[in-house]
């Protein structure tokens, strides 16, 4: 092989390897991503879960570049505790005032990565109009081929923790415990 043809081939070689660490975009997949919650009940009597049943967004990663972006967007009026009186109070005014503030937002300034996967998500969680840093944990990341959908698709199993007296989620306390773990289970399809 000619020096040229070797110089060509290299550049070629480079031009693929970069092209293959570009970002890529997934779409959060609504009919598997559900948000859901634990908050106290009566000073520890009880522990109550809730979960969003609407979640919308993206999620972009070049885990070659071990960068990335999250932007998701939750419908809080789609709130449910598997009871309806407790799920219309929850959304009054009294605690998540969904007229007022219908969605809930992450939106990440950081991710970093364990090897080519993503390990926690630093951002700004905006919930009842307050905007507050949150860092997610990431514990289990997968993606496959998806069998319906015939593209990439990725799954997460996120947690955090937040206190909801610093978003103005007062009702209750401090007779109610105020910290509130996230319990999020996610898919999203690759865009494109």
């Amino acid at each position: 092989m000619t020096l040229k043809k070797l110089s060509l081939a290299l550049i070629a070689a480079a031009s693929a390897s970069f092209a293959s660490a570009a970002p890529v975009t997934y779409n959060i997949e609504p009919n598997h991503t559900y948000p859901s919650f634990e908050a106290d009940h009566m000073g520890g009597l009880s522990i109550l879960r809730g979960k969003f049943l609407k979640t919308s967004g993206t999620i972009t990663l070049d885990r070659a570049a071990k960068t990335g972006e999250v932007d998701i967007t939750v419908d809080t009026s789609t709130l449910d505790f598997g009871n309806a009186k407790l799920n219309d109070h929850a959304k009054g005014a009294d605690m998540f005032d969904v007229a007022k503030f219908p969605t809930a937002t992450f939106k990440s300034k950081k991710i970093t990565f364990n090897g080519d996967v993503p390990a926690t998500a630093e951002g700004d969680f905006t919930l009842h109009g307050v905007t507050k840093p949150l860092t997610l944990t990431i514990n289990r990341f997968k993606c496959i081929e998806h069998p319906m959908f015939k593209k990439e698709a990725c799954g997460a199993d996120v947690t955090g923790m937040f206190n909801r007296g610093d978003f103005g989620i007062s009702y209750g306390l401090p007779k109610f415990l105020p910290e509130v773990k996230l319990l999020i289970e996610v898919e999203a399809i690759k865009a494109n």
